[in-house]
């Protein structure tokens, strides 16, 4: 039996508009150090499962990631067994603007909208 072999970059597993590509580049391009941006799933009691971004100095030994026009987006294979097939996208409404997540937990039920990535180390909501 052979072991199936982890593969470090993603390709149609999630897609990210080109809106969304430009302003994430937009708010890592003055963190110092910042390699990219996480994407990450967390576990949420009652409230089911949640998900965020955070900016990331370097990409961990469990990651894949996705690039395009100097965009790295790091994603551990736990969370994209829960994100796979998700679309990011950035939004304006009025004076509000946004990343959303659309087709997110498509399996599981869930939504998505995110605020904007904070400082290194901060995060989405």
């Amino acid at each position: 039996m052979s072991a199936t072999q982890f593969n470090p970059q993603l390709s149609s597993e999630i897609n990210v508009s080109d809106e969304a590509v430009k302003q994430l580049l937009a708010l890592t391009e003055n963190e110092d150090g910042v390699n990219g941006v996480r994407i990450f799933v967390s576990g949420g009691g009652c409230g089911g499962m949640s998900y965020g971004m955070t900016f990331v100095e370097a990409p961990t030994e469990f990651d894949t990631t996705w690039e395009k026009d100097g965009l790295k987006v790091h994603v551990d294979a736990v969370a994209l067994s829960f994100l796979e097939g998700v679309e990011i996208d950035y939004q304006t409404q009025g004076a509000n603007a946004s990343f959303v997540f659309k087709n997110v937990f498509a399996n599981s039920g869930g939504s998505g909208t995110c605020g904007s990535c904070g400082a290194a180390g901060g995060g989405c909501g």
